[in-house]
């Protein structure tokens, strides 16, 4: 018989919002290679006599492991190369200003401003940083054995070694991730068209939006590189751009209220499997004959897709990018350069981050305290708000420690020292790609004991490790919280309400050009994409802000009808242009600026505020209208802003 928490210890929904794990499958490839690469080093330092350098290797090895999540594999040249690189550079000025004192601190300080501005560029950038200040910190606060360049390159060579192990079936799998992404993108739009009309459509559309950012993204930085004369890039494009009418079609579909019929989602089924396994013959598409609008938008929508997918060729010429095609690498390279210098949002970061490493710094040259870089490590890994809330990250790394010193205090007791430490490492590696998507506190849990060998295989303390590694990381997390989230407002206020009027005024703009003469359909398109993009950002900013202490979850909760009201409006607009291309009358001038100017009194009244606050609402038009969907969403969208 279950036995129910009393009311005053059922703990708040936002500590178990923190601790639930995440559902991911298990990636047993990136297992497999963090067993062997973190195994390598070790057992080859051990066999010239050198484990020291194994140990160091192995470190290398791990930010490698870390960074081994991306799937094409020119994604895994850019998420593990290019931050091993800052990594060296990092543990050089570190190990160069080791033992010098204030000097130190100061160094360590203007690698964190430089860490924090360059973390604002991007995914690759922010790892890159966080490599950066990590084996700075490291090698300011451990003396490096050998010369001062075998260190950088013992890691850098560890976590090249990662890259190796992961690009070994590249010349019999290139492309094939792509082609996987694309087809799973497929996928999830015949799940979307089961769902139209019934309850699970909004989470399948959501996971639509999801899959096409990550396929595109996929599609698009190779494409940057080739320039398009790749044919298997220009056919994985067309084919992505084929599905977006598919896309669009079916919010008309689910407004109709009638259930697709089952031909539908089994025949852009048909579609990915013809994808995954390059497939070009003819497809007998069985589906049945329309009897409205929307269910001619979704047939002549599918047959136009079926007909691209099997197409043997592809004219790049005739290919637009639905995101927009990335600039070349130089001008990519400039303008992130510029925006780093020039961003207020970047400065406000790298000095955060700088403040409290400075603070951490500070507090260890004054009062002894043992493995004291760890500190700073604690700090830098925690103040990551790109990675999730900061506070979140505070209270995950600090459980994570405490289960992780659990495991690192039965291996450290009882494994001997030597080659035992090889066939440990062989079990414990594979638990950070296996524990990584579940959650920080997890990762964190599982990287703690492989940490604490290497350090032993470096330093010989043993359990006297288990102590520090507590205080050090509970003083990291509590100066995080202190000097890097509760001194920045913020940080610890939620931004959804702002982000929510930019996405309100571009739906204004995408309801203007959806039904003007003026604008390019494949403009049309992007604008579109974008707008599912962000509202997509939107939702893991209300994700994030779910897991802040009240006050914050709890405004953050408050805006969540009106994030599904906003995407609603989307839909609906994309419905309306879609059953006018398909027959239906076009709404009037009139109409269309009556609804983006309520759309645009709705986004002002959002931005820089904290709590919803009421709005008036005046939309009237032609019941028959196509329109009449939108305005009626509109008017809910307005409704939701007003208190209860």
């Amino acid at each position: 018989m279950s036995r129910e928490f009393p009311i005053g210890l059922t703990p708040p929904d936002w500590l178990v919002r923190n601790l639930q794990p995440q559902q991911a499958p298990v990636n047993w490839a990136a297992v497999a290679r963090a067993a062997a690469a973190m195994a390598l080093p070790l057992t080859i330092g051990l066999a010239v006599g050198r484990p020291a350098y194994g140990a160091l290797a192995s470190m290398g090895a791990l930010s490698g492991v870390i960074g081994d999540t991306a799937d094409a594999y020119r994604m895994r040249i850019l998420n593990i190369a290019i931050p091993q690189l800052f990594g060296a550079v990092g543990v050089t000025l570190g190990a160069l200003a080791y033992g010098h004192g204030w000097l130190a601190v100061a160094v360590i300080t203007g690698v964190a401003l430089v860490s924090g501005m360059i973390s604002t560029i991007g995914a690759v950038a922010s790892v890159s940083g966080l490599l950066l200040l990590l084996n700075s910190v490291v090698g300011a606060g451990l003396p490096m054995p050998g010369e001062w360049w075998l260190a950088p390159v013992l890691m850098s060579g560890g976590g090249l070694l990662v890259l190796l192990l992961a690009l070994l079936a590249w010349p019999l799998r290139s492309g094939i991730p792509e082609r996987a992404a694309v087809a799973g993108t497929y996928r999830t739009v015949a799940a979307l068209m089961a769902a139209c009309g019934r309850e699970e459509y909004d989470a399948a559309r959501h996971a639509v939006t999801t899959s096409l950012n990550q396929s595109y993204d996929l599609v698009l930085a190779r494409r940057a590189r080739h320039h398009g004369r790749s044919p298997e890039l220009t056919r994985l494009l067309a084919q992505l751009n084929a599905i977006t009418p598919v896309v669009e079609a079916a919010p008309a579909a689910h407004l109709s209220g009638t259930p697709m019929p089952p031909e539908v989602p089994e025949a852009v089924r048909h579609l990915a499997e013809a994808i995954e396994t390059g497939y070009t013959g003819p497809i007998g598409l069985k589906l049945p004959e329309p009897a409205s609008e929307s269910a001619r938008a979704v047939e002549h929508a599918l047959r136009h897709a079926a007909g691209v997918v099997t197409a043997p060729d592809v004219d790049p010429r005739g290919i637009d990018d639905r995101l927009g095609r990335p600039a070349a690498l130089s001008i990519r390279t400039a303008r992130a350069a510029r925006n780093v210098t020039l961003s207020a949002n970047s400065w406000r970061y790298g000095l955060r981050l700088a403040l409290c490493i400075g603070l951490a710094q500070a507090l260890v040259s004054i009062v002894p305290v043992p493995r004291s870089y760890w500190v700073a490590l604690t700090i830098t890994f925690v103040l990551k708000p790109d990675f999730g809330s900061v506070f979140s990250r505070a209270l995950l790394r600090a459980l994570g420690t405490v289960a992780g010193l659990v495991v690192a205090a039965a291996v450290l007791t009882e494994v001997p020292r030597g080659w035992w430490d090889v066939p440990v490492m062989l079990l414990l590696a594979p638990l950070i790609p296996a524990f990584t998507p579940r959650g920080y506190g997890y990762q964190t849990a599982a990287i703690t004991p492989v940490i604490l060998l290497l350090s032993d295989v470096l330093n010989h303390q043993g359990t006297a490790l288990l102590l520090p590694r507590l205080v050090d990381s509970l003083i990291g997390c509590g100066i995080a919280l202190v000097a890097g989230y509760l001194l920045w407002p913020e940080s610890w206020h939620t931004r959804v309400g702002d982000r929510l009027a930019d996405a309100v005024a571009d739906t204004a703009r995408y309801v203007e050009s959806a039904f003007g003469d003026g604008t390019e359909p494949a403009a049309r398109a992007r604008m579109r994409r974008r707008l599912y993009r962000d509202l997509s950002v939107i939702r893991t900013e209300f994700q994030r802000a779910l897991t802040e202490p009240p006050p914050t979850g709890r405004r953050a909760a408050a805006w969540w009808p009106l994030v599904v009201a906003v995407e609603r409006i989307v839909d609906a607009t994309t419905a309306a242009r879609v059953r006018v291309r398909h027959g239906a009358t076009p709404p009037s001038t009139a109409e269309i600026g009556q609804v983006a100017l309520q759309l645009g009194a709705l986004a002002e009244g959002l931005r820089d505020t904290e709590v919803l606050y009421p709005v008036r609402t005046d939309l009237t038009g032609p019941a028959d209208s196509v329109l009449e969907p939108l305005r009626q969403e509109v008017a809910a969208a307005r409704a939701i802003a007003s208190p209860r």
